[in-house]
């Protein structure tokens, strides 16, 4: 009885870890959010949010050059029972020399690009031990750096915003033994995955390879299988009002926020049922060969356009060594668009 109890609040814990994750983003962010209006008008505490946006403006540029990592949040061990969930891996196929700097090309998106997270903005899986001596940084949205006490906590993880200027910043201002990790397909590509699928939005997404080729940081294509098996995703019939509403709520969401809107769902609190926790699918993300990359200050579009597609070889030659091994069949072709 004591075994199984043990093995129920291990589950309950890492069921909790996943599910706190972005209600707390949004706990966060709305403390400032709402406190600080409320402060400045209707409170006798209106000097602490003048000092908090003192502080915001004095600190502005912190999160474009480098930000404020801190070894223990990302080594928590809610990330560990977060990790453990899925279960999520990182697999190194080559080293990574202390002595270049890396852009590291994640795919695909998912939903919330559960493996990137946990992989290079946590220590959950010892990054820090399978590529000694290189310091990760994960892009993300730009807006999440405008909101007081978010900010703070995300550059605690190392997460910085994928911005021109503040991966530039990493990439030459901060020595070598750098990786910037970019999930290059973006919230568009989050529309294509489903379960089965390895579809990427990546034909005309260059501006990774372009600042490359500005920066001379090799390229690291990498792959996290799984991804897009922990959701299912819905795009209903055209024509009919469901798939109206859904689009309808999509370009609504794209205009005011700059996401595209998933309809997606998982399992519930148990097994089986249904409701928004993630399926309990392995995620392997899987690191690749660096490709070298010269330095060029202002590289023409034929010298992008050739790196990009020894990129894109790089890429498939990953996903078609490793794809049987992590659970998609001998059959299952990469599908770039």
């Amino acid at each position: 009885m004591a075994f199984f109890s043990r093995l129920d609040l291990q589950e309950g814990l890492q069921t909790l870890s996943v599910l706190q994750w972005i209600p707390v983003y949004i706990f966060l962010g709305a403390i400032p959010i709402l406190l600080i209006p409320y402060f400045l008008l209707f409170s006798k505490f209106w000097s602490l949010a003048v000092l908090s946006l003192t502080w915001l403006a004095y600190d502005w540029n912190s999160h474009s050059q480098g930000g404020r990592r801190s070894a223990w949040v990302r080594s928590w061990t809610l990330w560990k029972y977060f990790q453990n969930y899925f279960p999520i891996k990182l697999v190194k196929t080559h080293d990574l020399s202390p002595k270049h700097n890396y852009i590291i090309a994640n795919h695909p998106h998912g939903v919330f690009s559960f493996g990137v997270f946990i992989n290079f903005a946590t220590e959950a899986t010892g990054i820090a031990r399978i590529f000694p001596s290189i310091t990760p940084s994960v892009g993300t949205l730009e807006g999440i750096f405008w909101i007081p006490i978010v900010r703070e906590y995300v550059m605690s993880m190392g997460v910085c915003p994928v911005s021109r200027s503040a991966l530039k910043y990493l990439l030459t201002q901060k020595g070598s033994g750098n990786a910037v990790v970019i999930v290059v397909g973006g919230a568009a590509e989050a529309l294509l995955c489903r379960p089965g699928t390895s579809t990427l939005f990546l034909k005309h997404r260059k501006g990774f390879v372009k600042l490359a080729l500005k920066t001379g940081a090799y390229l690291v294509p990498s792959y996290s299988f799984g991804e897009n098996e922990v959701f299912n995703q819905e795009t209903f019939p055209e024509g009919t009002w469901l798939r109206f509403f859904q689009k309808t709520l999509q370009d609504t969401v794209k205009k005011i926020l700059g996401l595209n809107f998933c309809t997606f769902h998982g399992r519930g609190f148990t097994r089986g049922s249904w409701g928004f926790l993630p399926f309990n699918q392995p995620i392997t993300t899987v690191v690749g060969e660096p490709l070298p990359i010269p330095k060029i200050e202002r590289p023409n579009q034929n010298t992008v356009d050739k790196y990009h597609a020894l990129y894109i070889s790089a890429l498939r030659k990953l996903f078609d060594q490793h794809k049987v091994k992590y659970g998609l069949p001998e059959t299952q072709e990469l599908t770039i668009i």
